[in-house]
């Protein structure tokens, strides 16, 4: 793509960056076919070729985004798929995060716009403020029909229950094969303190001591993809991680919610300009294993033998597009003895995308339907994917229970079973 940014633009390292980029698309449209947004809604300016343009356009003329152009990059996704699916090697991720930061700085959204996104910048990255948000909002649900849209759509996301909080405590052998540090994770550790539970044992019981860092918390997704600075929260993740690392050594960081872990591997990106934490990041990034990694390298030891359960695996969109990991988890669901079975277009987003489902709850509602339409399709008798954000979402659109993939492999090698099995014959939620 031909670009005419001014020579005193390319000076500033974050334009000459997108610029690299905006060069490498030739406007074949492969995007096209897998944007879930272009799918739904059929307009070019929501699809990743069309989205490139306008903030191609943007960032030449350096001025303030119109609402056209604020409207569909705020319908993006972040899903990635089109970079599965570009030949040409367009890092759209890094593109459409330069994008929304752009419009964060330069564009005065409407006031409910303002407080909602404040809301959730403010809220959701902190565990204690977000269960007790979770607490008021189970006592607003009954007034639901007084709310409208994306206030509405965040009061049905809360669950009816919430177990209490986990107290994190170094375990495995005194000789461990590994030592791990494992991100914990900011509304996982609220919705999903199970899911961390179940990975603490599945790694003890493989040979690997693990440790949730002091000081270590949320990866800075959140606010990364509200077009702000997220640079605080994964400050401290790699000062606590590498303080770790020297003082008691630390073979790898584990991460089982795949937003976070597409988030962590791209640190070094992240603080490319920085002077102090350039290489402490980029350490960082390649410290960072999703856990489906980690157990594939250290071998899964199945000790119980299961019936044979067939479980839908879907792909969350931050692990298969986000961190090229497509073939661990259904190999590793295998090996423990489940017949695994894939839905059709299973490269499509479910709606989740970190946030989304309350700031775009519509496409949302569609993509979910979509996705649960396919994963019926297969007849399932569980669905497993990577990520906290999926097992909500798509929970909320199926009586099929949704589980972790660790929660399956936890199981297997002689952990409890998921508990969405006991909520699922009891007709209770999280």
């Amino acid at each position: 793509m031909r670009t005419e940014f001014r020579p005193e633009q390319l000076t500033d390292p974050a334009i000459a960056h997108s610029e690299s980029i905006l060069r490498k698309c030739v406007h074949c449209g492969f995007c096209t076919a897998t944007c879930p947004t272009y799918v739904l809604l059929g307009d070019e300016l929501d699809s990743p070729r069309g989205r490139i343009a306008l903030i191609k356009n943007m960032l030449e003329k350096n001025e303030p985004p119109s609402e056209t152009i604020v409207k569909h990059l705020d319908r993006c996704l972040s899903c990635l798929s089109c970079m599965t699916t570009c030949p040409s090697g367009v890092n759209y991720m890094h593109l459409i995060d330069h994008g929304r930061a752009h419009v964060e700085q330069h564009f005065r959204r409407p006031w409910s716009d303002r407080l909602l996104r404040g809301l959730l910048a403010r809220v959701m990255p902190y565990p204690r403020r977000f269960r007790a948000a979770l607490t008021l909002a189970r006592f607003a649900q009954p007034l639901a029909g007084l709310f409208r849209g994306r206030w509405k759509a965040m009061l049905a996301l809360a669950p009816a229950q919430l177990r209490p909080p986990i107290k994190f405590a170094d375990t495995g052998p005194a000789a461990p094969r590994k030592r791990l540090a494992l991100l914990a994770g900011c509304v996982q550790s609220v919705l999903g303190s199970h899911i961390n539970e179940a990975t603490i044992r599945l790694l003890t019981r493989h040979g690997c001591a693990v440790t949730v860092v002091a000081g270590s918390g949320c990866c800075g997704a959140l606010t990364h993809h509200l077009g702000q600075d997220a640079r605080s929260f994964a400050r401290a993740n790699i000062d606590g991680w590498l303080r770790e690392r020297d003082v008691r050594g630390l073979d790898a960081i584990v991460v089982n919610a795949s937003g976070c872990g597409t988030m962590v591997k791209d640190y070094g990106f992240l603080f490319r300009d920085d002077p102090v934490h350039s290489q402490r990041a980029r350490e960082v990034a390649a410290m960072t294993r999703d856990v489906t990694e980690l157990m594939t390298e250290l071998g899964l030891s199945a000790t119980v033998k299961l019936q044979n359960r067939r479980v839908a695996y879907h792909a969350a969109c931050s692990l298969q597009h986000g961190q090229s990991v497509r073939k661990q988890p259904k190999d590793l669901l295998t090996a423990a003895g489940f017949e695994v079975v894939e839905p059709p277009e299973s490269h499509l987003c479910c709606g989740s995308a970190g946030i989304y489902n309350v700031t775009q709850p519509a496409i949302a509602e569609r993509l979910r339907d979509r996705k649960v339409r396919n994963l019926a399709s297969v007849s399932p008798e569980v669905i497993a994917t990577g990520n906290i954000g999926c097992i909500v979402q798509i929970g909320g659109g199926t009586t099929t229970p949704v589980v972790h993939t660790v929660e399956l492999l936890d199981w297997a090698t002689g952990g409890p079973p998921p508990i969405a099995f006991a909520r699922h014959s009891s007709g209770t939620s999280v």
